[in-house]
């Protein structure tokens, strides 16, 4: 895992020291080593930061290949990378290293762009055509790994984060209408909060020359069209084919060269990874959990239980209100995005205590929830729109029941108003129970008249919804395959891989390896009858039938739990809620230009006579609220 830079001047020369302070700033990603390259006649430039894993000796960046007309950067992990190896020497090909990245340079010189097919993992990466004249940069399937580019003084940049393009000279300003966009919950993944910045898409490759930029979908999720047919294939069938293809990925991602240790909470997700991959280790995995004051948020019992079954090591990470104080700005500046709970700092706190552990390399269970409809939202969804047949009180007492199970979740969402609904059902025919849930408090005019009066009749959802592909993504499709489609647009790449994932995690040189989300086993899950992903009120059916000897009883039966930090509100006396209020009632909150400061102390002053529901509501908004102020503080957002 690794930071990439690339810089290519589209009608004149790059500066060497642009490229230099670029790389620079992503040294956390690749403390190791730092490296640039530059053509002769200074057009072109890669950087590179190294955090080495594989082939610790000679795998160091830029790669080329024999005669230079090809030469590659690469941030990530291609899987199963030794057998491609085999294959590319029986081609005539000469590898230079022993590292996985190389396998990408001989592809594309064998297969062009797709080579994208040839490649399993987590990946972004820069691709140099000599012969051609020509970059070639791709992202992941999921967007895992994040690649960044903006064109400024006819000039390309790319890079693995936004910081190492300001630092390359790009001016840092707001973009108002992303800002709209993300604060609805519904942010495209092209867009950033950054003006004229941009995220390559995953699942998509860039090609840029002399005549310009393009971007090209190479995967999407394709969830199978709705069929009279029932499949002839028992259930019983495919929990053993789940079961074969998740340890294959899990096994791929133990391969390292220097010692793998895993995140582990109270749900299935990490607790099956753990289970599976101790049966490939000779000695016991270290698994890192955290844990918390508030009863209702701590599952130190349950990951200390788990850890037992499957003879793992466990190192718990307290986490205190002091501590979220502390790193909450850091957190939220190395994921460059709002967040809405400060579980991004304890995930920061978290990974940075598994690198002083001596770990480069954990396996996380992120990207369950959205493959196997693991959320309450998608329960909703199922039980409003799958579930024929069922009687209206039925259903109504079932929501109910679900709504009991999930103390916690609701209380993060508000209600949405209905003239903000007519875009999304008159596009899908329904309404996902997401997008119903997102907090835009009107009742409290927390926005600065210039926001409101430029997005007053903005609909966010129809400027979300112009991105998506529906006649080869969605149409005829199940409505819970279409919640789950949009869902992983937005919040996926957006915030659960980047903000949850790798911000936090490469903030402190740390890889994050995610089982879930190995594209064989992404399309498998998609072609699933839904009812094996949701079965009544049980979320994520086959994934506990699949992983059941693994795990322990309580894992199987547990219902989900969302991984959230306790609202700084619970505790006025803390630290955290003490740098929340000095933040937001602060000159630095004023000059933030989508909010009214005065509004914004009035909801401060508030905050003593609500209910613990009303403040675990009203916390998504403040901690929105002091992300933008830490994120322009930090960058100098005009």
């Amino acid at each position: 895992m690794c930071g990439i830079v690339a810089l290519f001047g589209f009608k004149g020369i790059i500066a060497e020291s642009q490229l230099r302070r670029s790389v620079l700033s992503l040294k956390h990603r690749g403390p190791d080593q730092q490296s640039i390259w530059i053509a002769d006649n200074f057009r072109i430039g890669l950087g590179h930061t190294r955090l080495s894993i594989i082939d610790l000796n000679s795998g160091n960046q830029p790669i080329a290949n024999r005669d230079g007309s090809l030469r590659i950067i690469a941030n990530g992990e291609f899987y199963d990378f030794e057998r491609i190896q085999r294959q590319l020497k029986q081609w005539g090909y000469s590898l230079q290293t022993k590292s996985d990245s190389e396998i990408a340079l001989h592809l594309y010189d064998r297969f062009g762009t797709q080579c994208l097919s040839y490649l399993r993992g987590e990946f972004a990466f820069v691709l140099w055509d000599e012969r051609n004249q020509l970059v070639f940069a791709a992202r992941d399937r999921f967007g895992i790994k994040p690649l960044y580019y903006t064109i400024y003084q006819d000039t390309l940049y790319l890079a693995s984060e936004i910081k190492a393009i300001l630092a390359a000279g790009v001016p840092a300003a707001w973009d108002w209408e992303s800002f709209h966009l993300l604060d609805s919950g519904v942010l495209p993944p092209h867009n950033t909060l950054f003006s004229n910045i941009y995220q390559v898409p995953p699942g998509y490759f860039m090609l840029a020359s002399d005549a310009g930029i393009q971007l090209h979908r190479y995967w999407d999720f394709d969830y199978p069209q709705i069929e009279t047919k029932k499949p002839q294939i028992s259930a019983q069938e495919y929990v053993e084919e789940l079961r074969e293809i998740l340890d294959e990925a899990i096994r791929l991602r133990l391969r390292a060269d220097v010692p793998v240790g895993c995140y582990l909470s109270g749900g299935l997700d990490s607790s099956a990874i753990l289970g599976m991959a101790s049966r490939y280790t000779t000695q016991s995995i270290q698994a890192f959990t955290l844990s918390f004051e508030r009863t209702e948020y701590n599952e130190q019992a349950i990951a200390a239980e788990t850890a037992q079954y499957a003879g793992a090591n466990l190192q718990v990470v307290p986490i205190t209100q002091s501590d979220l104080a502390e790193n909450f700005a850091d957190a939220v500046c190395q994921g460059e995005m709002l967040c809405y709970n400060a579980h991004t700092t304890a995930k920061y706190i978290l990974s940075r205590a598994a690198r002083n552990a001596g770990y480069k390399v954990v396996l996380t269970g992120e990207g369950a929830d959205e493959i196997f409809g693991g959320y309450i939202h998608f329960c909703v969804d199922m039980l409003r729109h799958v579930t024929q047949g069922l009687a209206e009180s039925r259903r109504q007492n079932l929501l109910e029941e679900l709504q009991q199970k999930n103390k916690i979740s609701p209380g993060q969402f508000g209600a949405v108003e209905t003239q903000y609904l007519a875009s999304i059902s008159n596009s899908l025919g329904f309404t996902p129970a997401w997008m119903e849930r997102r907090v835009r408090l009107k009742s409290v005019p927390v926005y600065s008249a210039a926001f409101r009066n430029r997005f007053r009749q903005r609909d966010a959802y129809r400027l979300f919804l112009n991105n998506i592909d529906f006649v080869g993504q969605l149409q005829q499709r199940e409505p819970v395959n279409q919640s789950l489609y949009l869902w992983s647009k937005t919040h996926l790449p957006n915030y659960i891989l980047r903000m949850l994932g790798d911000g936090v995690e490469m903030a402190h040189s740390l890889e994050g390896r995610l089982p879930f989300l190995d594209h064989q086993v992404v399309e498998f899950i998609g072609r699933l009858p839904i009812t094996l992903k949701i079965n009544g009120l049980t979320e994520k059916y086959i994934l506990r039938e699949a992983t059941r000897p693994f795990i322990t009883e309580t894992i199987y039966s547990r219902q989900k739990h969302p991984f959230l930090v306790p609202p700084s509100s619970f505790q006025p006396q803390q630290p955290l809620h003490q740098f929340m209020q000095d933040t937001l009632r602060s000159s630095a909150m004023a000059a933030v230009p989508f909010y009214n400061h005065k509004a914004v102390i009035e909801l401060l002053d508030q905050l003593p006579e609500m209910s613990e529901s009303q403040q675990a509501s009203i916390d998504v908004t403040l901690m929105k609220m002091l992300s933008a102020c830490c994120l322009q503080e930090r960058f100098g957002l005009t």
